[in-house]
């Protein structure tokens, strides 16, 4: 299990910076949870919820950039520690701020619901019938 260790040495990467890395095929990772993604989110952004990272890190791509964000930058920061301290990822970069900085930025944000695709597992599933219990 990843935990972060205890070093405040964090790649980072500030929002204006985040275009050209992703024009140049860098992976943005959302990992807030499902209701925080429902909400708002980075057009263009994965959704890997950091609650699950031992599910997702080792399918994190090794040859370009990765970058993590949350909505403050602190959980990602913790992630990104996590992944190249534990995990020994060297491509990984924490987006300084998190989302909030992204918009206070001026940047692109995607408030609409997302696709029923990128949709987190259960979201788009129906209520159990009346009566039974959810599978």
């Amino acid at each position: 299990m990843l935990h972060p260790p205890p070093t405040p040495e964090v790649p980072q990467v500030f929002p204006p910076e985040v275009g050209p890395l992703l024009a140049a095929g860098a992976t943005l990772i959302d990992i807030r949870e499902s209701d925080e993604w429902r909400e708002a989110r980075i057009p263009g952004a994965s959704f890997h919820p950091l609650s699950e990272i031992n599910q997702w890190y080792e399918t994190l791509p090794e040859d370009r950039p990765v970058i993590l964000y949350c909505r403050s930058g602190q959980r990602s920061a913790m992630a990104t520690q996590a992944l190249i301290h534990q995990a020994g990822f060297d491509n990984v970069l924490n987006l300084s701020g998190g989302i909030v900085a992204w918009a206070e930025a001026g940047l692109d944000i995607d408030t609409d619901p997302p696709p029923a695709a990128d949709q987190p597992p259960g979201v788009n599933e129906p209520p159990p019938p009346p009566g039974r219990p959810p599978a």
